[in-house]
């Protein structure tokens, strides 16, 4: 009952925000030389053309709702950054010219219809660094760790991806091509710590992403754990939970859920139920059930379970959930705030190796600005 009534106050909070922030805009649009032209003879005609920017940001809801609201945002704030620049530059030439007045070497400038620049950057700016976040969500760069061990493990090489989200910037058919840039990389294993499906995928794309999943060219195959979103939140999926396990399974994913398994005697693989599952097992039990001679690797979706995880002694764990930041600062806050022990990275606590992907999608936002979508590529020796 809590988690609702935290989420409606904070749609309501998001919805009045936009709502400035639309006011701000459609005023500030008015002020164009064109506009303010056009208001002389057709006064309502004017503020309807004001409405453009709004309208162009509205178009996102068409992806998502959170994507038009971060569009709306990001253009306010930076014709706000804008306005106060514009404001100093006036102001310190206005300072300018009373110093040259008081000095009596004043000469009147001739008037000169002023245009309102500050609008224009504000445009070109958001534009800009909005295009930048799309081509980082978009690009899937390949990010690679070298990991050293004095386990009797030889040479493992392991790929991780996560939060694939499918259906956002990657559908079925797009992220089957980027199992197949994944297979050659040759890897002994891959590893998927959750978030594979969203709230809105198909599921014809699930069971194309479940099949190219299968027919990656891995020795020892594909480890998926459940992420936040897999198991869905409002019931409005055309599939479920349990039918999205069974087509991993039937594509030979090996899907684990609090559970262990031992691979060809070097190492072991740790899967970890989402923080979400308030029944699922601590970090202690689970690697208790191997064999600690063993290398241990975990998949734990959320990164927020550091201390209990280098307590266990386990020698890698991999996380997804953060989106490396996605937009930014967002990461930092909930870093801050106690959310997450990593926002993005690798970090060595005692004999544990902890890493952080950004993802290899995003979350109901088709931008990265605080981080790019990638596929990691690790070498254990």
């Amino acid at each position: 009952m809590l988690a609702w009534i935290v989420m409606l106050s904070s749609m309501i909070a998001v919805g009045a925000a936009a709502a400035v922030c639309m006011y701000y805009v459609v005023k500030r649009t008015h002020r164009f030389h064109h506009i303010r032209k056009l208001a002389k003879t057709h006064r309502w005609l004017s503020w309807l053309v004001s409405l453009t920017p709004v309208a162009v940001c509205a178009a996102f809801a068409s992806i998502r709702i959170v994507a038009m609201y971060v569009v709306m945002f990001h253009l306010t704030l930076f014709w706000m950054i804008c306005d106060i620049i514009a404001m100093r530059i006036q102001r310190h030439r206005k300072n300018k010219r009373l110093k040259a007045r008081r000095q009596q070497d004043y000469k009147p400038a001739k008037r000169i219809r002023r245009r309102y620049t500050a609008g224009y950057f504000a445009i070109l700016l958001t534009v800009v660094y909005l295009s930048y976040g799309w081509y980082m969500a978009h690009h899937i760069y390949i990010t690679r760790y070298d990991i050293k061990t004095d386990k009797p493990l030889g040479q493992l090489h392991a790929v991780m991806i996560a939060d694939c989200h499918v259906g956002l910037t990657l559908d079925g058919e797009q992220f089957a091509e980027q199992c197949r840039r994944i297979s050659d990389l040759h890897p002994d294993i891959v590893l998927l710590p959750g978030d594979f499906v969203d709230d809105d995928t198909s599921e014809k794309d699930m069971r194309t992403a479940c099949k190219a999943l299968g027919e990656i060219d891995a020795k020892y195959g594909v480890y998926v754990s459940h992420g936040n979103h897999d198991p869905g939140f409002f019931g409005y999926r055309s599939f479920s939970l349990d039918e999205l396990d069974a087509e991993l399974k039937a594509d030979g994913v090996k899907l684990l859920a609090d559970e262990c398994d031992t691979v060809d005697g070097r190492f072991c693989i740790i899967s970890r139920e989402d923080k979400s599952d308030r029944e699922r097992l601590s970090i202690s039990d689970l690697a208790a059930e191997c064999d600690s001679g063993l290398y241990q690797i975990v998949l734990d979706h959320q990164p927020n379970d550091f201390k209990a995880e280098a307590e266990a002694g386990v020698d890698l764990v991999v996380s997804g959930h953060t989106h490396g930041g996605h937009i930014f600062p967002a990461g930092y806050f909930g870093k801050l705030m106690g959310f997450n022990d990593r926002i993005y990275g690798i970090e060595q606590r005692g004999s544990t190796t902890f890493i952080v992907t950004s993802g290899i999608s995003g979350w109901a936002i088709p931008f990265k600005t605080g981080a790019c979508s990638e596929i990691v590529d690790i070498y254990i020796n």
